[in-house]
């Protein structure tokens, strides 16, 4: 690959120079990034947000998260021969000026999937039992059904919710009902937004939800925006809800991030700090499907694992009786696992803070993001439980060892 040899030789010599063969320049919030990339080159992490051009002069290549803007200033005099950039989403990189400027490309699509769709239904959980209804006797409403949508889809309809998509991008197939948005709104109980955030093309998904969507909401809808903050206009839901106490709204994203309005904040019933998506086990993932690319890319064999990297979970196994229900069942392995609560009492503590500091508490909740792990993490034995529980918890996710 022209300019970009692993192995760089002494030219005195003609010897293996002792010095790394390349420069990796990466978001220092990556999980085991050096432990990761270190058999490649030499690691140097910064903070993700901070990264700029003269970081990137002497780099051969970046390893991002969504917080870097990754664009054609950034990078346009540097020697980049490779971006990559740990996310399923990557509307943050101009992947058009990465292609004239010949540098290589990856994402991580689908990393933090499994990871969203947890957080979803674990505040679902959560507010189903505060308001006391079951989830199954609902109607929920997917919109965008790429790989988070299309995962939460399953899910649900394994659990026996009745589900409906709306993607404009989907041709129809057997077992999905796809609505348009305005029918969504008004068949559904809860709407749950999974579509990347685009302000082009034939169904830009920018203020995808604006006033007039809303106030169109079915009376006591439940709206969870684990996606992109901008597809809600924050104004807009900030007035809406002023006026009708009758929604349940759930976000993990806002407009404007790190800058979250404080008003918003106190009036939605579960507000995190962009996390839907930071299981560890996602962002282990994402870390090494990048890594992956980048030794395709070299021609070099992938010499670590996900195995390699991902540690024992706190929790690693729960024994549930007879005498347990599904529903029951449900809740305590959810919450064992996650108990989404404890994010959303960190998260009002902003409430209280001047809004530099309020910025900073943001990004430092992410930073300093407390171990999640997954529901296949934990083992489950159900063997003495009817079989609508173990049914229930295999839908989920959860591992059930059969012996």
């Amino acid at each position: 690959m022209d300019g970009f040899s692993v192995v760089m030789k002494s030219e005195a010599s003609g010897q293996a120079a002792s010095r790394p063969a390349i420069k990796i320049v990466a978001d220092e919030n990556i999980p085991l990034v050096r432990e990761c990339f270190a058999g490649l080159g030499e690691v140097i992490t910064l903070p993700g947000r901070s990264i700029c051009a003269d970081d990137l002069a002497d780099a051969d290549v970046l390893v991002s998260r969504s917080v870097t803007k990754v664009s054609r200033e950034l990078v346009q005099n540097s020697r980049l021969k490779f971006v990559g950039t740990c996310t399923a989403g990557f509307d943050h990189v101009d992947v058009e000026a990465l292609n004239e400027l010949g540098i290589g490309f990856s994402s991580a699509p689908g990393c933090n999937a499994r990871s969203v769709v947890e957080y979803v239904l674990c505040a679902l959980d959560i507010l189903a039992e505060r308001d006391g209804y079951r989830i199954t006797g609902r109607t929920v409403g997917i919109v965008g059904k790429g790989q988070v949508g299309g995962r939460l889809f399953r899910a649900l309809q394994a659990l026996g919710v009745n589900v409906i998509a709306n993607d404009p991008f989907l041709e129809p197939e057997a077992g999905v009902e796809l609505v348009g948005l305005n029918e969504l709104i008004e068949r559904c109980d809860v709407i749950g937004l999974h579509t990347p955030l685009t302000t082009t093309g034939s169904h830009p998904t920018h203020h995808l939800l604006g006033e007039s969507q809303l106030l169109a909401l079915k009376h006591g809808t439940v709206l969870i925006n684990a996606g992109r903050g901008a597809v809600v206009d924050n104004r807009a839901l900030l007035s809406v809800l002023k006026s009708r106490d009758d929604l349940s709204v759930v976000l993990d994203v806002w407009e404007h991030e790190p800058d979250v309005d404080p008003e918003l904040l106190e009036l939605v019933d579960i507000g995190t700090p962009h996390i839907a998506g930071y299981s560890l086990d996602g962002k282990i993932t994402g870390t090494v499907m990048v890594y992956q690319a980048l030794c395709r890319f070299l021609g070099l064999p992938a010499r670590v694992s996900q195995r390699d990297l991902t540690p024992l979970p706190p929790l690693m196994k729960l024994d549930f009786t007879g005498t347990v229900d599904a529903d029951q069942a449900t809740s305590v392995a959810m919450r064992a696992t996650y108990d989404i609560r404890r994010d959303d009492a960190l998260m009002r503590r902003l409430l209280k803070m001047e809004p530099e500091a309020r910025r900073l508490a943001f990004d430092f909740m992410r930073k300093n993001y407390s171990e999640r792990r997954e529901f296949s993490t934990l083992k489950i034995d159900a063997r003495r439980s009817e079989q609508a529980v173990q049914e229930r918890l295999a839908a989920l996710g959860f591992h059930l060892p059969d012996e």
